[in-house]
């Protein structure tokens, strides 16, 4: 092998190698640090989908595609998770919290009250924590498909009505108490309501690309 083509297999393995190390850990996931106010009302989903841009941008992540993960029901249903791109995702501080989305809806993902920060970096209340604000509204069920329980496709605050919401600190009570996605249904689409059982109206936000 000639001088030249070792200096340049070597310059293709520095760029390799760099390449790895310049992996994008910049915060790509976070709960939302305001609910909508308006209980379970957001808009639809495309309303839901415009608080995460307007979060993620407000952190620095504006070029991101960020998407509530959220699921919808009925004839033009959807999934959280197929509307929330492959992963990786990191939160605020930097701490990959899933690979994949097979990852993310495994036993695997480091989702906990200390990682699953808001878009600034603030830890959210638990369970413990006064006010307890542990329930995230979802409308899913644990491996991310559409649920029944969907407050009218995120566009009731009534009294009555249900949202699925997981625990981000993966205790407490419900049917799946350590669950992120679904620990137990809201007791109604309020605000009110989501305050009284552990909530606030937040949810989770994840870049797509």
């Amino acid at each position: 092998m000639s001088i030249k083509t070792t200096i340049l297999a070597i310059t293709g393995a520095l760029l390799v190698a760099g390449s790895a190390m310049a992996q994008d850990t910049s915060i790509s996931f976070f709960i939302t640090s305001k609910g909508s106010g308006d209980g379970a009302n957001l808009g639809g989903i495309s309303g839901a989908d415009m608080v995460c841009q307007r979060l993620g941008t407000a952190a620095g992540q504006g070029g991101k595609y960020w998407k509530a993960y959220l699921s919808t029901n009925g004839e033009a249903g959807v999934n959280a998770r197929d509307r929330i791109g492959a992963g990786p995702w990191y939160n605020a501080k930097g701490t990959m919290v899933a690979m994949s989305v097979a990852d993310l809806h495994s036993d695997n993902n480091k989702l906990s009250k200390e990682n699953s920060l808001t878009e600034t970096g603030m830890m959210v209340n638990g369970r413990g924590d006064s006010p307890n604000m542990h329930d995230i509204i979802t409308g899913s069920n644990l491996d991310g498909t559409a649920s029944e329980n969907t407050c009218m496709n995120w566009t009731t605050n009534a009294e009555d009505g249900s949202a699925n919401v997981g625990h981000h600190d993966r205790q407490g009570g419900g049917t799946n108490p350590t669950s992120w996605n679904f620990a137990h249904p809201s007791r109604g689409c309020s605000q009110q309501n989501l305050i009284a059982t552990g909530g606030n109206g937040y949810f989770y936000c994840f870049a797509a690309n």
